[in-house]
């Protein structure tokens, strides 16, 4: 699971622990697993909506998921006795920031009050589609481009409230007009692919920014390939 790191901060409330008795709770029916209640909000306290939050176990590797809702919020149970590593899902990618511990139970206590898990996070403005790749000086998209446009249109459809740019970059090789005209043609190039998949055209726009935002060195290799991108903004 590749991982990206943005600003957080979690803050873990523990439950009390209830204790199951004769004629109230029989031994067969005491949960073994935990309520958690999971909210999170910007740093401004503004709920954050459809976002996911993955819980991975460090005894098996099993993951459990949930998915915030309008008031930023769910609910969902884990196993008790375990460990779990904190995810937020992006686009392509997660932020790992934290662990939750529920320890295990004894005997006919379990628990009653959920744990709370509090997160707030800023996330990502932009982020560069990797793998999206163009035949040389064409708009044309090469066929291995295809299965990361169609993880961004599944991050649209999660995500409806969001408008995006997206941005078309080269590097410095041939003229500024040239260029110019090539980034918005391929901006465009993906424009119309999200579209052909049910996108709002509403809530796509197309850029091009030629040679003029780089962000390596345009005289190796290496760099020029890295300001050969993509680029999705979040728009306000």
């Amino acid at each position: 699971m590749k991982q990206k790191y943005f600003y957080f901060l979690l803050t873990l409330l523990l439950p009390f622990i209830a204790f199951g008795q004769n004629g109230t709770v029989q031994n067969a029916a005491i949960p073994k697993d935990a309520p958690v209640n999971v909210t999170m909000t910007d740093f401004k306290n503004n709920p954050q909506n459809n976002e996911i939050v993955v819980f991975k176990s460090k005894l098996n590797g099993k993951e459990y998921q949930g998915l915030t809702d309008a008031n930023g919020k769910f609910s969902f149970r884990l196993p008790n006795g375990d460990t779990y590593e904190v995810f937020i899902l992006g686009f392509h990618d997660s932020t790992s920031y934290s662990f939750l511990e529920i320890p295990a139970t004894k005997g006919n206590a379990y628990y009653k009050d959920p744990f709370k898990v509090d997160i707030q996070f800023l996330p990502a403005k932009s982020f560069v589609l990797d793998n999206v790749n163009f035949d040389n000086n064409q708009a044309s998209l090469k066929p291995e481009s295809f299965s990361a446009l169609d993880e961004l249109v599944t991050y649209l459809q999660r995500k409806d409230d969001e408008r995006i740019e997206i941005g078309g970059h080269t590097d410095n090789v041939g003229s500024q007009k040239s260029n110019q005209v090539l980034s918005e043609a391929r901006a465009n190039t993906v424009r119309a692919y999200l579209l052909t998949k049910g996108i709002d055209p509403s809530r796509v726009t197309a850029k091009g920014y030629g040679f003029s935002e780089p962000v390596d060195d345009n005289r190796t290799a290496e760099g020029r390939a890295r300001n050969r991108r993509t680029e999705v903004k979040i728009l306000e």
